[in-house]
C-alpha cells in the first residue's frame, strides 16, 4: 500500500528537529532506521502529516566507552554496534543481540535507538537495556531529561517520552570484567520476532554468583525484567536447584499472547528452557 501525503523533514541538527516536533506536534512523527514507521504508514495504520528525519544528525551517532561507562548514540546503526571493538569487548551481548536482529541489509539502516524507543514488544534491544540497567536520554522543546530503562516501558507502543522528545543516547555502567552473558532467542526462521527470548548478565567470584539480571523479550506487551529470577542466582553457586528456581521465577511473569508463533502455554513452557540456555551460556563464559 501507499502511505499518506506527508512532508518530509531532513534537519542538520538536534535543535532543528525539536522545533519541527514543537511546531507541528501531533502531526509530526520522528523517523530513525524507518523500519517499525513506515510499514505502519503504508497500512495506514499512521499517518503523520509530517515527518522528521533523523539520519543526517550526526551528534546522535557514535560509540564511546569511556571510564566504564557506554555511551551509544540513538542514531548508531545496528550493523555499527556489531562493528565496534571496544563495544564488543565492554559488553558482547549487545553485539549477540544486534546479530539476531532481522538481516544484514536491515542491520544497515536500522539504529540502536530506534528499535529501542518505540516500545514494540517484539524488538530485541529493550530486554537487553532492562538486563544492562540502562538510562536513555531523551531531549525536547522542555530541555533534557534521563529516564531509566527499566522505567520506560509502559506497554506496547506506549513508553515514558513524552510528546516532543526525541531519544538521543543510551548509558550504561559496563559490566565487570569477566562476566558471562548471552541472548538466546527463540524463533521461527531467521531474522523473524522472537517466540521467545532471554538477556542474562552474570558475574562470579569464587564459584559463587555475585550478580545476575536477566530480562525477557516478546513474552508480554513490553520487555520484562526477570528481577526475581536473577535474585535466585545471585550469592549462590548456581547449581541445578538455583537454575531451575531461576526458569520457574521468569515463567511466572511471561504473559504472551496465543499468535502465529504459538500457544500462550508454550511460549510459557518455552520461557522456561530459554532462559535455562541462557543463564547455562552466561555461567560457562563468566571468568
Amino acid at each position: 500500500m501507499i502511505p499518506a501525503a506527508f512532508d518530509y523533514h531532513r534537519p542538520a541538527d538536534l535543535a532543528g528537529a525539536v522545533r519541527l516536533l514543537a511546531e507541528h506536534g501531533d502531526e509530526a512523527l520522528v523517523v530513525a532506521g524507518g523500519h517499525s514507521l513506515i510499514p505502519m504508514m503504508k497500512l495506514r495504520m499512521a499517518q503523520p502529516g509530517h515527518l522528521v528525519d533523523l539520519r543526517a544528525i550526526e551528534s546522535l551517532r557514535g560509540v564511546r566507552v569511556e571510564g566504564g561507562t557506554v555511551t551509544i548514540g540513538a542514531m548508531t546503526t545496528q550493523a555499527e554496534v556489531i562493528a565496534s571493538g571496544p563495544l564488543v569487548d565492554a559488553c558482547p551481548i549487545l553485539r549477540e543481540a544486534a546479530l539476531q536482529i532481522a538481516d544484514p541489509q536491515i542491520r544497515n539502516l536500522g539504529t540502536v535507538g530506534g528499535n529501542a524507543a518505540n516500545g514494540d514488544p517484539g524488538n530485541d534491544l529493550p530486554a537487553v537495556m532492562l538486563a544492562l540497567d540502562a538510562r536513555y536520554t531523551l531531549e525536547g522543546a522542555g530541555g533534557r531529561r534521563e529516564v531509566a530503562a527499566r522505567e520506560y516501558y509502559e506497554g506496547a507502543f506506549a513508553t515514558a517520552r513524552e510528546d516532543g522528545e526525541i531519544l538521543t543516547a543510551i548509558r550504561f555502567e559496563a559490566p565487570p570484567a569477566g562476566h558471562g552473558c548471552a541472548y538466546e532467542k527463540q524463533k521461527r526462521k531467521v531474522g523473524d520476532y522472537a517466540t521467545a527470548a532471554a538477556a542474562v548478565i552474570l558475574a562470579r567470584s569464587g564459584g559463587t554468583c555475585t550478580h545476575a539480571s536477566i530480562a525477557l523479550t516478546n513474552l508480554a506487551d513490553r520487555p520484562l525484567l526477570a528481577a526475581e529470577a536473577g535474585a535466585a542466582l545471585a550469592g549462590t553457586a548456581a547449581g541445578e536447584a538455583e537454575i531451575a528456581a531461576a526458569c520457574a521465577a521468569a515463567q511466572a511473569i511471561a504473559e504472551p499472547v496465543s499468535d502465529g508463533r504459538g500457544s500462550a502455554a508454550f511460549r510459557t513452557r518455552l520461557t522456561g528452557v530459554i532462559v535455562r540456555r541462557a543463564i547455562e551460556r552466561a555461567l560457562a563464559t563468566a571468568a
